[in-house]
This record gives structure tokens, sequence and C-alpha cells, in this order.
């Protein structure tokens, strides 16, 4: 390792473990007879948190509306020193914090539910963020309702997930500046999708979210009606009937923009 390597890693631990070297001021700045070493650094120290802190605050916004600033703040800090950064941009900053927070929770003899929730929260508002610069469909030409079903093809801009609360009507209800109480444990199944970089949040039932997912998977529609059908003792004929209802699920989606034309 050269020099000047060894005093940027040093410099980085400084910052980022203020704690694992307490030599590391003295070593790396001079005092100016203003301002002395260990002042200087801890500048830079304050610094860097609170411009990491400041971006977990845009990625998780109703997570930190429902642990309250200070607490969330001081989940930032314990998570970057868990978790440093590992590339020069932060757009992936909150990438394992979800997981983070399930590793790191307190209660494993006797689960509390609010944690639940905060976990759930911030995987849902993590697949909102990654979604807006995800690679889309932007300028294909979508599916309209005279397309086939042959012809459907989930768009890239799609994501889907399933909850243990409902974090998606909760993310929105802060997003509208409103102040949601902590919702009691519910299922809830949720796509996200983007169209004209607008993300619209679709609500599921647990039977639409298993044909997303079957779609996703790379079935085509025929195949993922019978898939749902058999799997909720459904008739499949009647589920295909449903499905092409005048103003059903298919109507809305394709108006939605959930599907592009396959080409």
């Amino acid at each position: 390792m050269t020099g000047l390597a060894a005093l940027q890693q040093r410099m980085h631990a400084a910052l980022v473990v203020p704690d694992a070297d307490p030599q590391a001021a003295t070593a790396l700045f001079a005092g100016d007879g203003r301002l002395g070493a260990a002042d200087g650094l801890a500048i830079y120290q304050r610094g860097y948190l609170l411009r990491i802190t400041a971006c977990m605050r845009e990625q998780f916004p109703a997570l930190c509306h429902a642990l309250g600033r200070p607490l969330f703040d001081d989940f930032v800090a314990d998570y970057i020193r868990d978790c440093p950064p590992e590339r020069h941009s932060l757009y992936d900053l909150g990438r394992r914090f979800a997981g983070w927070m399930e590793a790191s929770r307190p209660d494993r003899t006797a689960r509390e539910g609010w944690i639940d929730f905060m976990v759930d929260l911030a995987r849902f508002e993590y697949a909102v963020f990654t979604l807006f610069d995800a690679e889309g469909d932007e300028g294909t030409a979508f599916a309209d309702q005279n397309t086939p079903d042959a012809g459907l093809r989930l768009q890239r801009g799609f994501s889907l997930g399933s909850y243990g609360f409902p974090v998606a009507s909760y993310y929105h209800a802060v997003r509208r500046e409103e102040t949601p109480a902590v919702p009691p444990p519910m299922a809830s199944h949720v796509a996200l999708v983007r169209t004209d970089y607008v993300t619209r949040t679709v609500p599921l039932t647990e039977t639409q979210h298993a044909f997303l997912h079957r779609l996703h998977s790379g079935e085509s529609v025929d195949a993922a009606l019978a898939g749902v059908a058999a799997r909720s003792g459904l008739d499949v004929q009647r589920t295909r009937d449903s499905w092409h209802a005048r103003d059903g699920i298919r109507a809305r989606w394709i108006d939605w923009g959930l599907f592009v034309r396959r080409a």
C-alpha cells in the first residue's frame, strides 16, 4: 500500500469510526494556532455524518416520520458505523438499511410488532426510491386495449412487494403531510410501476400478486391465469372471463402502464 493510500484509509476510518484511531487527528492534521488538530477533524466528522443523515432522510421520509427525527438519526449513525458506504456515490446508501434493522433488532426472544413495521416500511421505501432511476420503458410502445394477451409484457420499470403491514398507505399519508399512526399488522401486496418517470403504487390482492409474480417470472398471461386459478381452486374459464371483463383488472392495468407490447 502506498503512503497516500494508507493516509486515505486512515482518514476514512477516522471519519466513519471516530474511536477506531485515537491518534488520527494529530497524525492527519496540524493545528493552525486557532483550531487544534482534533477540533479540525471533528468538523469533518460532523459534516460527514450530517450529509449521510440528510441523504437517508430523503430516501426514507416515512420511516423518519414514524421513528421521529432524533431516533431516526441515531439509527442512521449506528447503521453507518456498521455498514459504511461502499461506493463514492451515495445512491445505494440505504440498500442494506432494512436488513441491518432486522439483524440489529433487540427483541429476538419476544418480537415486537412496531419493529416489524419499521423493517417493512424501510423495505418499501427503498423499493420506491430505487424504481425512480431503474431501467424502464419510457419511449417504448406501451400496450393498449387492443393488444392481445400474447403481446403483453410487464414493463421494466416495475416491482412487486409483500408486507406484513399496510406500508404503502402509511407512506403516501406521510407524503401528503398527514400524521398517520403506526398501523396494526395486516398483510398487504403492492406493485410499483413507473411511466413517464412518475411512480404509481398499485394495491393488489393476494391472487393478483401471485398472477403478476408469475408474469414477472416469464410465464405467459394464459399460463399465469391457469396457475392462479389452480392455486386458488377457481374455475379457469371464469378466471379468464374475469380478466377480460370490460372494466376489469386487465383494462385498468393497461391504462396504468403495467404492460408494453411484446417484441
